[in-house]
């Protein structure tokens, strides 16, 4: 008897898809509290960027003022269905560029990742790409700068097929991404200023609860007592009191005191956070310049001064 031979359909190998590999989806994350507090109007800006039909947005200005935070309250947004019907069940994914250098080898063929990317973006529909620091796709890619990622991307934004969200600082903006205008003219300049002390404050007591959530610590004192002493740190981190200028400003500065304290009461196994955390919190600052630091310390020992006796906080040092 003859061996029988079985013919199976073996199916082609899935073409790796960069989107899945690299990317993370804004949309599908899960936010505590709103990313984007006080922060209406731009994400009001870029979202009638995005309704241009041959048109993607750029957000535009200094470090640590939260503009992927911007980014993530529009996610926020279509999540809630908060939004435009035009842009209702969207997608925005986040990329990495460094992690899109170099190629990728399909079937024995190899490909320039950030060509694969550009091809798949093509054939999605809904979904919105953001790319974070959006002056390193001029020249990204190849050693030939006349076949960037830049150069890749310009044909789809001209068609609308790809939809991007660039965010940058005014200094690389100037420096690097003026030099295409024809990439650039492609985007609505979106300029994000960094807010004042009060909208801080405010993103700050909203974004607590996330705080919590994640540490699980409890800052665990009357809303009163809480916004007395973000409404201090916000304060003691003012531009003029900042070391040298080369630390983040609103509201990131303000955050990382914030974070800080919350670090403090996990250092102290403490489930919630007392007034020797937020004093260990102001006594170390590095952000500011040391002889202002001084006059702080000074200031939240009277400010505070029947919570910390309360607390028998040692605050000689």
């Amino acid at each position: 008897m003859e061996d029988e031979i079985l013919d199976f359909d073996i199916p082609a190998p899935k073409k790796l898809s960069m989107i899945e590999r690299y990317g993370e989806d804004l949309t599908a994350n899960t936010y505590i509290t709103n990313p984007a507090i006080a922060r209406e109007e731009e994400i009001k800006k870029m979202i009638l960027a995005l309704l241009i039909p041959d048109k993607s947005a750029i957000l535009v200005g200094k470090p640590g003022i939260g503009k992927t935070a911007i980014v993530e309250g529009l996610a926020y947004k279509i999540q809630k269905g908060d939004i435009p019907d035009s842009l209702k069940d969207y997608k925005i994914i986040k990329i990495n560029l460094t992690s899109l250098l170099g190629t990728n080898t399909t079937d024995g063929n190899e490909e320039l990742k950030l060509q694969v990317l550009v091809d798949e973006l093509k054939d999605l529909e809904k979904t919105i790409l953001f790319i974070d620091e959006i002056h390193n796709v001029i020249g990204t890619g190849s050693v030939n700068s006349s076949f960037d990622f830049a150069n890749m991307l310009k044909s789809g934004l001209d068609r609308g097929t790809i939809k991007i969200i660039g965010a940058t600082t005014d200094a690389e903006y100037n420096h690097y991404l003026v030099r295409d205008r024809a990439f650039l003219r492609r985007f609505e300049k979106i300029e994000i200023a960094e807010p004042d002390q009060d909208t801080t404050v405010k993103i700050i007591l909203g974004s607590i609860p996330r705080i919590e959530k994640h540490t699980g610590v409890k800052f665990d004192y009357s809303p009163f007592v809480i916004e007395n002493v973000i409404a201090f740190l916000v304060n003691m981190t003012s531009e003029y009191k900042r070391m040298y200028e080369t630390t983040s400003r609103y509201p990131d500065v303000s955050f990382a005191l914030v974070s800080k304290m919350f670090s403090f009461a996990l250092f102290d196994n403490s489930p919630v956070i007392r007034f020797k955390h937020i004093w260990e919190t102001v006594k170390t600052c590095k952000s500011i310049y040391p002889d202002v630091l001084e006059k702080e310390k000074k200031a939240f020992l009277v400010q505070f001064a029947s919570h910390l006796k309360e607390e028998n906080v040692y605050t000689y040092e």
